[in-house]
């Protein structure tokens, strides 16, 4: 039986070369207004993986959210830059219904054996399983796709003065983490505006960065175990505020850090 996440970002060739697929968008992923975002992200990452030409794995991928995708078919067109020895560079548009909906550029490339350190530490957590799991709203679709088990930062803890959120995620169903399943993870956080004012506002992604630092061993050895998520925002100011997190995965591997610039409104008094 497939996976509802592999459902999701499954794409189909249009032409001979698979420089455009087509996708679909899928209810499960059903955001406040159009798909969400992760889900979006994921598919421009299995497909880039699918690509004869593809080196190696992703390295970074960046996703500008142009306008709302609309239910139905999107074409992803992608477009090999330069293919280096160790590295690989792509631009990528999505079209639909005759207009860009997102840009954005990735990087593939071939990890090589040197010295690794990790300088930041991950957050303090609990065991994952002595985290009660937590429901968002219904009319948020594909956070019912991941099993949500919140440390600090939850939805419902009022206006607080730290947008932080630290939480244990992952599929759901269970799935083995792979790179498609980790980029959606790190678009799971909800607005941080959400946190500061304790309330709803009109809020969404313009800009996904995501540096996957994992080897494709150490996403296999992950598993389907829940992985560490933190996030936070260093300014709210003119309608947008920024966003980086990390993503945790055991005996404290960063699996991948990732930056986002959000659009918001505030909230009707």
């Amino acid at each position: 039986m497939t996976h509802v996440f592999d459902e999701a970002t499954a794409v189909t060739a249009l032409d001979t070369d698979a420089h455009t697929v087509r996708a679909t968008t899928h209810p499960a992923y059903n955001n406040m207004v159009g798909p969400f975002g992760g889900i979006t992200a994921a598919t421009i990452v299995s497909a880039l993986q699918k690509h004869p030409d593809a080196l190696g794995d992703p390295l970074a991928l960046t996703v500008n959210y142009v306008a709302p995708i609309a239910e139905g078919h999107w074409d992803l067109t992608l477009v090999p830059v330069r293919t280096n020895r160790t590295n690989q560079h792509w631009t990528f548009t999505i079209d639909q219904q005759e207009h860009t909906v997102a840009t954005g550029t990735a990087v593939f490339g071939i990890r090589r054996d040197t010295w690794t350190d990790t300088e930041p530490a991950a957050p303090q957590a609990p065991d994952a399983e002595t985290v009660e799991a937590v429901d968002f709203p219904d009319f948020i679709a594909w956070a019912r796709n991941y099993e949500k088990r919140f440390i600090v930062g939850g939805m419902n803890d009022g206006a607080l003065d730290d947008s932080t959120t630290t939480m244990w995620i992952r599929d759901l169903p269970e799935r083995p983490l792979d790179f498609a399943s980790l980029t959606s993870i790190t678009d799971t956080f909800f607005p941080r505006v959400f946190l500061r004012k304790g309330a709803y506002a009109p809020a969404g992604t313009i800009s996904l960065t995501t540096y996957f630092h994992a080897s494709a061993d150490e996403l296999a050895a992950q598993g389907s175990r829940p992985v560490l998520a933190t996030a936070k925002a260093a300014r709210f100011a003119g309608g947008h505020f920024d966003q980086y997190g990390q993503i945790w995965g055991d005996d404290d591997v960063l699996l991948a850090t990732t930056h986002q610039l959000v659009y918001f409104k505030d909230a009707p008094a």
